[in-house]
């Protein structure tokens, strides 16, 4: 039916508008599928908890094996949630209520995994309430005697040194649960961060066919922003294109998790540093023809996060290509993506990807730089991070993380290439979604190979 309508749809616009040109019907269609794939507030919130029950019951079992952790304690109160127990409440719940204490109880033996709320209520259809505060006033002790009966070895708690997400019980909780704990359970208090961190970062695979309409939802995002539907070369700035990012985002029933930036590289302006360029002290600029535009975009949808940077380049009147010279350029970005990737290996540490990847690169004569982070339910998610953009000798803690199966990483990265031809170093900033698993890595839906043309001929 879907592709019916379709066809009809462009049947009755080829009709009535002849005479389009056909730029604008490339575009029609490009609205049409972003839109058609885009679910209700209600079909969301079906499927996030259905996913939602398949990781408690399939995933975080084989997790808390992973990590020896036979109990896990999520504690949280209204509006200061763990970052963890967000990623853990129903749809309808958009934060925890009142002091909401979460109990994973994992008994390897039998199989089974309990999952239990010491609060007034269910949270949700897979987590039960475990607390009759008329017959157990304290909650506290309510825990206490469930850890009693069950009586587990190790009781992991979100405390991290390194990763902010795994550190999410607060001084006044830990303060109370230790002071509820009888004695002889305080030397089975562990950090839970490891089991935290794979909560987060490992994706189920109903998840990835979720991901592949995000990051397809994206890319089509910014090909309509890098077009001539969009920029008008000597009218439109890079601010204009920013606001049009955030508003289709928000017309889209989407989210954003960071705000886009929109920046430029032009052959009569000198290459900005590092530290300029991450700090966001781009000014607004208007774009004109011969500019190599640039983009940094992501979206949130279904709980998920993109994070993705392309490139565009205004065409000048007298071509009617891309120069050469940029598409080399180009070209050795790719490659650095190429030789970052293939050094993927599960067990290895964020650094040491890093370090390998960095030798290789430069070995061939590139001049790379290489920051790319885990993502997931957060944009900057957690996982290894491989890389910061003023830490490329490696990043103490977090960098020493393992690489998993079954994670997903914003492969964010750039090259600096010399312009003959502008007399000066441009840099080639690229950024996609891929995903390392069983079978290696792959780009969730491709990346960008050449650069995008704005054609202001085509107007």
């Amino acid at each position: 039916m879907m592709l019916l309508f379709l066809l009809l749809t462009i049947d009755y616009f080829r009709k009535q508008f002849i005479f389009m040109k056909p730029i604008l019907v490339f575009f029609f269609l490009i609205s049409f599928s972003m839109s058609s794939q885009i679910l209700s507030e209600k079909e969301r919130a079906i499927i996030k908890d259905e996913i939602l029950g398949e990781r408690f019951n399939e995933l975080l079992p084989q997790l808390m094996d992973r990590t020896g952790i036979d109990m896990w304690l999520v504690i949280s109160r209204e509006y200061n949630e763990d970052p963890v127990m967000r990623t853990m409440l129903p749809a309808t719940w958009l934060n925890a209520r009142r002091r909401t204490i979460l109990v994973f109880y994992r008994n390897k033996e039998q199989n089974t995994i309990e999952k239990l709320a010491v609060a007034r209520y269910d949270v949700g259809k897979n987590i039960v309430s475990a607390w009759n505060k008329e017959e157990q006033p304290n909650q506290w002790d309510a825990l206490v005697t469930i850890i009693k009966d069950r009586n587990p070895s190790k009781i992991g708690i979100n405390i991290s040194e390194n990763f902010g997400i795994a550190d999410g019980l607060v001084q006044t909780d830990y303060k109370e649960l230790r002071d509820a704990l009888p004695l002889t359970y305080h030397d089975r208090l562990v950090s839970a961060e490891n089991l935290a961190i794979a909560w987060i970062e490992t994706r189920t695979e109903r998840e990835m066919k979720l991901y592949e309409t995000l990051v397809e939802i994206t890319h089509e995002i910014i090909d309509e922003a890098f077009s001539e539907k969009v920029i008008v070369p000597g009218k439109t700035t890079t601010d204009d294109v920013v606001w049009w990012m955030r508003q289709k985002v928000t017309d889209l029933g989407l989210e954003t998790w960071f705000h886009p930036t929109i920046d430029i590289q032009r052959n009569n302006e000198e290459l900005r540093s590092h530290i300029y360029s991450f700090s966001k002290g781009e000014k607004e600029k208007l774009i004109i023809p011969g500019d190599l535009v640039h983009c940094d975009f992501g979206i949130t949808y279904l709980g998920l996060n993109t994070d993705c940077q392309q490139h565009a380049y205004v065409l000048k009147t007298d071509e009617n290509s891309i120069p050469s010279y940029l598409n080399n350029a180009f070209k050795k970005g790719n490659r650095v993506q190429d030789i970052f990737t293939s050094n993927f290996e599960k067990g290895k540490t964020g650094n040491q990807i890093l370090l390998k990847s960095l030798e290789e690169a430069k070995n061939e004569g590139l001049r790379p730089s290489i920051y790319t982070h885990p993502l997931g339910v957060y944009g900057h998610s957690a996982g290894p991070t491989i890389g910061m953009w003023d830490s490329q000798g490696g990043v103490a803690g977090t960098g020493d993380y393992s690489l998993y199966f079954n994670t997903v990483y914003a492969i964010e990265l750039n090259t600096t290439v010399t312009i003959n031809e502008w007399k000066k170093d441009i840099r080639i900033m690229l950024e996609e979604d891929g995903f390392y698993g069983i079978n290696g890595f792959h780009y969730i839906k491709g990346r960008q190979k050449n650069i995008k043309i704005i054609n202001p001929k085509v107007r």
